[in-house]
């Protein structure tokens, strides 16, 4: 694929004639921080970001999502999905989405999610401000974003677009693009290289080294206790992260009893009734009773469970769950360097 250059003049023009053709969607400002919304005009787009309050996966897997409707008549399906980019992801959150299309994707096919994944392009873009919680240079290097169709980065003068797919090539109808210099491509690469020298927190180790380390590390209920004592079982470090994706499942009839929608819902480990089970008759139990054995639970899905699916940690380094944690104790970083340290 080509990679080409825009002047900095020519992006407000690029983005007004894609915004004529299809529906953007790109990081807005909301008071001091920033969301993914749909983009009224091309100066709303803030690609001077540092993180989103939530992921862009609410594009594919909102926080309520109608699965089906249903009257008198039968159920019906409640797919909408329509063509549209997603412009200005930062490659934390490709790795993300990455990792939630491999698993929606698996035995039972996701049809809600990968219909509104499959008509969605995706333009990275480089990272310009770095968050203070982020730690994308030190956690699964090993696994490289993929599932972007251009990556634009800012250079001296204007932006460098690599189009990695057709629909990243596409795009560059809508602009004023040229070929790209070999002294332009190199400063992108340089650029996005030294975002990475800019991550306020590291992981001291790496992947194979911190999964065996906390695995052992599973029966220390001393060690887990310790950790959550703190811990509201609030579920915002589960509610903001990139890769979380479990669900729950709920059927709402209408006022006329004959019509409703069955709508899942974000869900949260960390919350005490997420592994809490009927056993009829008004008696319950609780896999994770405590909040050690929840904190336990997040950690291990995030360092070690899912990393012979995914090929690396279940976690992206985005800072989303530390910013996030009222009581302070959700960042991963400070929780792994513990553990490899005892």
């Amino acid at each position: 694929m080509t990679t080409s250059f825009i002047r900095s003049d020519d992006l407000t023009a690029f983005l007004a004639a894609m915004l004529e053709a299809t529906p953007v969607y790109g990081p807005v400002a909301k008071r001091s921080r920033f969301v993914f919304d749909r983009l009224e005009s091309p100066e709303e787009l803030r690609l001077d970001y540092d993180v989103t309050i939530l992921p862009p996966r609410k594009l594919f897997f909102s926080p309520a999502q109608d699965l089906l409707r249903f009257d008198e008549a039968g159920p019906a399906a409640a797919l909408e999905p329509v063509e549209k980019v997603l412009f200005g992801v930062h490659f934390y959150d490709v790795k993300a989405i990455d990792q939630t299309d491999v698993l929606f994707a698996e035995r039972n096919y996701d049809v809600n999610y990968m219909a509104h994944r499959q008509t969605t392009t995706i333009v990275a873009a480089n990272i310009q401000n770095v968050s203070g919680r982020a730690f994308f240079a030190s956690v699964g290097t090993e696994v490289r974003p993929k599932g972007h169709d251009a990556f634009l980065t800012a250079v001296d003068g204007g932006y460098v677009l690599e189009a990695r797919t057709e629909r990243g090539e596409a795009l560059l109808g809508y602009g004023a693009f040229r070929p790209a210099t070999e002294a332009e491509i190199d400063e992108a690469a340089r650029v996005n290289a030294a975002a990475l020298e800019r991550c306020p927190e590291k992981l001291e180790h790496g992947t194979a080294e911190i999964a065996a380390k906390v695995r052992a590390a599973f029966s220390d209920d001393d060690l887990w206790s310790d950790l959550a004592k703190d811990c509201f079982s609030c579920g915002s470090c589960n509610t903001v992260c990139p890769t979380c994706y479990c669900f729950d499942v709920e059927d709402t009839w209408n006022v006329d009893q004959a019509s409703g929608q069955r709508t899942r819902f974000w869900d949260a480990c960390l919350t005490e009734d997420f592994a809490k089970v009927s056993l009829g008759e008004g008696a319950t139990e609780n896999f994770r009773e405590t909040p050690g054995a929840r904190f336990r639970h997040r950690i291990m899905r995030k360092a070690v469970y899912l990393n012979p699916k995914l090929g690396g940690p279940a976690c992206v380094g985005c800072g989303r769950c530390s910013a996030a944690c009222t009581a302070d104790i959700a960042d991963p970083v400070r929780v792994i360097n513990r553990i490899m340290a005892s």
